[in-house]
């Protein structure tokens, strides 16, 4: 069975064709999709098939998953304005290709959220299942790494500045979630099958602070901010305005809740405990 990944440079891509060989899929029966061939030499080197194709590419697209039984389409990294439309080529590309079944990295209730970040997944979860071709989606809560920009700043300042509120997080490490999907793409049961996965710990944000001080090695303290201060304390340490804004408004859906879910799927599908927020940190 040949198994396709797209974004396969990518952190999450990566370590999903790590995780696929580690259950003992042969090299042969995996293809890399990428957009840039010289990111991949090392995935060429062991054995992997790297093909090149862009999301803006359909025909590559096309030719890339040909004989390609199963496709995780990884989501697209930027949000925005050409994300659904990218993802939308490859399961148009996938389809015309024969594809046997798309597995789609998705976002939290995707199709039921406030998150910022839940209207390109909704529609490409959406347009997946309306497109007839045989799915699998396992939506992703956040990841520990998503935090690892925080550790100099703390490390510096001794104060972990959100506007979060008392919200929950239910993260785990991005190497979790790649385990989980490598078992999505190698075993029964799971066509039709949508899947929310998150971390078993619901963390706030003085645990956030309490596990930053571990790895840093001095005391953290949390300092809950409204939104407007932290735009302007973002805008003030260099981040354009925009940037600053989509930031605060994570932090507003957190303090809602919109990653408070339940993700235990995730650990009963790589069969142990998710890894602590800590140590998660601590390998970045």
């Amino acid at each position: 069975m040949t198994i396709a990944v797209t974004g396969a440079t990518g952190h999450l891509g990566g370590l999903v064709l790590a995780a696929l060989q580690e259950r003992g899929v042969p090299t042969e029966d995996l293809v890399a999709v990428v957009r840039d061939a010289s990111k991949a030499a090392p995935l060429a080197v062991q054995g992997i098939d790297v093909r090149v194709a862009p999301y803006e590419d359909v025909p590559a697209l096309e030719t890339a998953l040909a004989d390609v039984d199963t496709l995780l389409l990884v989501s697209g990294s930027e949000p925005g304005p050409g994300r659904f439309p990218g993802h939308r080529n490859v399961i148009d590309a996938a389809k015309t290709a024969g594809v046997g079944r798309i597995v789609y990295t998705s976002a939290p209730k995707a199709t039921d959220s406030e998150l910022v970040l839940a209207p390109d997944h909704a529609a490409t979860e959406e347009y997946l299942v309306a497109s007839g071709v045989p799915f699998t989606i396992g939506r992703n809560n956040w990841y520990h790494e998503n935090y690892a920009q925080q550790i100099d700043i703390v490390r510096a300042t001794g104060t972990l500045t959100a506007a979060a509120g008392d919200g929950k997080v239910a993260s785990a490490s991005r190497a979790d979630f790649a385990e989980a999907f490598a078992v999505l793409l190698t075993t029964d049961g799971h066509e039709g099958q949508t899947y929310e996965l998150g971390g078993d710990v619901h963390w706030t944000f003085d645990d956030l602070a309490a596990a930053l001080s571990e790895v840093v090695g001095r005391e953290v303290v949390y300092q809950p901010v409204d939104a407007a201060t932290l735009i302007t304390s973002l805008t003030s340490a260099g981040l354009d305005e925009g940037t600053a804004g989509f930031v605060a408004a994570l932090d507003g859906n957190i303090a809602a809740g919109a990653l408070d879910v339940d993700g235990s799927a995730l650990a009963r599908l790589i069969g142990r405990p998710t890894t602590p927020l800590v140590d998660g940190l601590k390998a970045v």
